[in-house]
């Protein structure tokens, strides 16, 4: 199959395949005599797979992580489970900083006036050396 007909199986854009091909993320497609990329079932399952990985949160460098274990049958599932409990940890993290900054940024709002004066307190205080404490 063509990039057209694999990026709609996988729900990727061509562009998308092009770069994760590019970066080394999944098996080569072979080239039929015309230069085209010829892509079979292979290629659908490891583009699925790096899609869903994405969709939660892995990173392009532990896609093909994830790739290349996919293809090892020595592969361990508290390996696999071992990655993911480290990603939901590295979330939870992210999402509490997220959260933090969220909280700060509604105490500023709250000390700005927002009317058509220049004073703002929050932006002065992200220019200067000791900002605003929200």
């Amino acid at each position: 199959m063509n990039i057209s007909q694999a990026a709609q199986r996988t729900g990727l854009t061509s562009k998308a395949i092009r770069f994760y091909e590019d970066r080394g993320l999944f098996t080569p497609p072979s080239r039929n005599s015309n230069g085209y990329r010829d892509y079979h079932e292979q290629h659908i399952t490891e583009l699925t797979l790096i899609k869903q990985a994405k969709a939660v949160g892995f990173s392009l460098d532990e896609c093909q992580e994830l790739v290349s274990l996919y293809h090892n049958p020595q592969r361990r599932s508290a390996e696999i489970k071992a990655r993911t409990l480290q990603k939901i940890e590295q979330l939870t993290q992210q999402l509490a900083e997220i959260t933090q900054m969220r909280e700060r940024l509604i105490r500023l709002a709250e000390h700005c006036p927002g009317d058509d004066s220049a004073e703002c307190p929050i932006i002065t205080g992200w220019a200067t050396a000791y900002p605003l404490k929200g």
